[in-house]
C-alpha cells in the first residue's frame, strides 16, 4: 500500500526587480540560520565558512547580508567579498582611499586627494571596501554624515579575522533603515554528462546586485516612471552627474553598458522571473543595443 499526503515543495521561484527590504542577519552561524532565517543547515554545509585564503596568501572575507522583502517576507542574500590587499588601478599609478565615513576617492598620492575628502581621517582602501561601504551608507541612513563627529569605519584587522560583530550590532539598530535592492538572475554555463555525452548546460541562480542601493522611500519613483524605456535611460545619460537625482544615478549605474549590471534584471517592482524573457536563457539573439547585456 502506498498512501499519504503529498510532500509540500519548498522550491521557490526566482525573482527579478526592485524591492524594499530590511537586513535581518549578517554572516549568520548555524543557530541564526535556523532561528532567524528558518534554514536547517546540513552537517557538512560550508555556508558559515566566511574566511578563506588564496594561493598568494591573501585573506578573503565573504560578508553575507540577508534581506527580508517587506511584502512577502522572503529572504534574499547580497554578498560582498573583501580581500586583504590594497586597491590600486591596473596600471599601478593610483590607489583608492577611504575616509572615516566610508567615502572613497582615487589619487596618485595623498597630496592629490580632494580637500573635502582629506579633511577627515582616511587610509588606503582594500579590495571590496568601496561596495561594502556604499551599501552601509544606504542601510545606515539615519547617521548624519554631514556632522564632523560622525564615524562609519570598520576595524580592518578584526574583519580579516572574521569578526563582524560591529556590523551585527547594527541590525534593527537606531541608524538602520529599509533599502531598495535589485534582484537579478545570473546564468552560468557548466559542462555536464547527459546520456553519456558531455554537454554545456546553462544554470540559473538568484542573485542580488551588490553595487547600487537606495533608501526605500524612492520606490515611488519606479512606480511612476518606466526606467525600462531606453529613451528615458538615454535622457538620463545626457545629464551631468551632479544634476542627477539619487534614483536616477541608480538607474544610470545599473544600465551602464561597460560597468553596469551584467546579469538579467528589470527596473520594475519585484516579480517572478520568466526565463523566456531572458535572451541568455533562450535562443533569442541579443541586440547589441540592449543595455542589459
Amino acid at each position: 500500500m502506498i498512501q499519504g499526503e503529498k510532500r509540500e515543495s519548498k522550491d521557490r521561484s526566482k525573482k527579478v526587480g526592485i524591492f524594499e527590504a530590511k537586513v535581518v542577519a549578517i554572516n549568520p552561524d548555524a543557530e541564526e540560520f535556523k532561528e532567524v532565517l528558518g534554514i536547517e543547515l546540513k552537517e557538512d554545509s560550508r555556508a558559515t565558512e566566511y574566511l578563506s585564503e588564496n594561493s598568494a596568501g591573501n585573506t578573503f572575507l565573504r560578508v553575507d547580508f540577508w534581506l527580508e522583502e517587506v511584502k512577502s517576507k522572503e529572504t534574499f542574500k547580497v554578498t560582498f567579498f573583501l580581500e586583504d590587499k590594497q586597491r590600486e588601478n591596473k596600471e599601478g599609478t593610483k590607489k583608492q582611499y577611504v575616509n572615516n565615513i566610508g567615502v572613497c576617492s582615487w589619487a596618485a598620492s595623498k597630496n592629490e586627494l580632494p580637500e573635502w575628502f582629506a579633511k577627515r581621517d582616511y587610509r588606503v582602501a582594500n579590495s571590496g571596501e568601496e561596495e561594502l561601504y556604499e551599501f552601509l551608507r544606504t542601510w545606515l541612513m539615519n547617521l548624519d554624515y554631514k556632522k564632523d563627529d560622525t564615524v562609519l569605519q570598520l576595524d580592518w584587522k578584526k574583519l580579516m579575522k572574521g569578526n563582524v560583530k560591529d556590523l551585527k550590532d547594527q541590525v534593527n539598530g537606531e541608524y538602520c533603515g529599509n533599502i531598495l535592492s535589485l534582484a537579478t538572475v545570473t546564468s552560468k554555463s557548466k559542462e555536464e554528462e547527459v546520456d553519456g555525452k558531455t554537454e554545456t548546460v546553462v544554470k540559473e541562480y538568484q542573485t542580488i546586485y551588490n553595487k547600487a542601493f537606495l533608501p526605500a522611500y524612492y520606490m515611488k519613483n519606479f512606480r511612476v516612471v518606466n526606467y525600462e524605456d531606453e529613451k528615458v535611460q538615454s535622457s538620463l545619460r545626457t545629464k551631468k552627474p551632479k544634476d542627477l537625482k539619487p534614483y536616477e544615478r541608480f538607474v544610470v549605474k545599473i544600465t551602464d553598458s561597460e560597468y553596469g549590471c551584467k546579469d538579467y534584471y528589470i527596473l520594475k517592482e519585484l516579480q517572478d522571473y520568466n526565463s523566456n524573457e531572458n535572451p541568455v536563457a533562450t535562443d533569442t539573439a541579443i541586440s547589441p543595443d540592449d543595455s542589459k547585456f
